[in-house]
């Protein structure tokens, strides 16, 4: 991990590269980036003499949009086993390293001895490490803890929350909302991000209780909120959610987000989750995939007594991508939107993010033969080298 550059260090970067994936393939080799946004893609592009210019030599690399993970415990989560349980905060370098550009912060069982206060100082600084870092506001709990008392006030006057969540149904830990209170949420969602001009969506964590997507279904069907606006994750928990999720997907042109799980279980990887809703005809735009790293996951037995958990880490989430690339599930700029352009949709930022374009943020990941992340660049900021 390389220190990240100060901000005005240099005005002007120009990454030379072997190729560019936008996602697209492109025939420009060359990225021009001035202050933070890309300014320029061509062949051969010439800066002035005397321009202050910082020229990266990278041609045997590949430029993507950097990735995208919109659902990670940075401040670090479980605790369902106690205090002694509670996991570790995410850094800098682990985010980076792994090619990714931007992440969503989120809270998740314990809402108590971690705060949406703590949440937002560990974005914030996030954000000043380098990282393009934003948050949800609230946690498992309904009502959900927010900063200052109110979703839509969050929503309107935070500029680092861009939603609600992870807000947990079909799962003991959840506080078993009504379906009335799920509704009422989800509007407060919507109508304080619509006044502060963002997406707004509702990130909903699915356990693997018997109600499923049931109250997703009947949330919109009888309301009129349209479907973009919840995101149900943890949908390949176990086989049947996912047929389920698949269902819905397609019945509402639905978003659903799988989650690359080091270890699925009784579940499906990433990989296995992708290629089935692929198969099943859900379109690839309407999917995408999340790491839920530095989260916990636990194991209880048949009565819900804890017996025991595990760390979730973001590694997978990349195995499993570069997976679905090398075995041909999906060619390289439609598995980009998986971690990339679909993510930035669904989430209100693909002005700025998830495609390599003039105007956009500088968000650029360089990958080798393997596919492996070997530099990442953040609003133009070199943050991780692995050389």
């Amino acid at each position: 991990m390389m220190p990240s550059e100060p901000r005005g260090d240099r005005l002007l970067t120009l990454l030379r590269v072997g190729s560019i994936f936008a996602p697209e393939p492109l025939e420009a080799k060359d990225i021009l980036i001035a202050d933070g946004r890309i300014a320029a893609l061509g062949r051969d592009i010439e800066v002035p003499t005397g321009w202050p210019v910082r020229v990266v030599e990278a041609r045997d690399l590949v430029a993507v949009p950097a990735f995208i993970d919109q659902h990670v415990h940075v401040t670090g989560g479980g605790g369902e086993g106690g205090c002694g349980t509670r996991c570790p905060e995410i850094t800098a370098h682990e985010i980076a390293s792994m090619g990714i550009g931007t992440v969503v912060g989120v809270l998740g069982t314990d809402g108590i001895s971690r705060s949406p206060a703590d949440l937002l100082a560990k974005v914030r600084g996030l954000n000043a490490e380098g990282i393009s870092a934003y948050m949800y506001t609230g946690s498992y709990r309904v009502p959900p803890p927010t900063l200052t008392g109110d979703v839509q006030r969050d929503l309107a006057w935070i500029p680092e929350v861009i939603g609600l969540g992870e807000l947990a149904i079909s799962d003991h830990r959840s506080s078993q909302p009504r379906q009335d209170e799920i509704e009422r949420l989800v509007s407060e969602a919507r109508v304080g991000a619509m006044l502060a001009g963002k997406r707004g969506i509702c990130h909903f964590h699915l356990g693997d209780g018997q109600r499923g997507l049931e109250p997703l279904r009947r949330l919109l069907t009888e309301t009129e909120i349209p479907a973009d606006q919840v995101i149900p994750t943890h949908v390949n928990r176990h086989r049947q959610l996912l047929e389920e999720a698949a269902d819905y997907a397609l019945t509402f042109n639905a978003n659903v987000d799988v989650t690359a799980f080091d270890d699925p279980g009784e579940g499906l990887s990433g990989f296995d989750a992708v290629s089935r809703l692929l198969a099943r005809g859900v379109p690839v735009e309407r999917i995408t995939m999340s790491s839920d790293c530095n989260g916990s996951l636990p194991e209880f037995d048949t009565q819900g007594a804890y017996i025991g958990m595990r760390v979730a880490r973001n590694t997978a989430l990349i195995a499993d991508w570069q997976r679905l690339v090398r075995e041909g599930v999906l060619p390289m700029e439609q598995a980009l939107g998986l971690i990339s352009g679909n993510v930035a949709r669904v989430l209100g930022l693909h002005g700025q993010k998830g495609r390599l374009a003039v105007g956009h943020d500088a968000d650029v990941a360089l990958l080798d033969g393997d596919l492996q992340p070997r530099q990442t660049f953040i609003d133009g900021r070199g943050v991780y080298s692995a050389d």
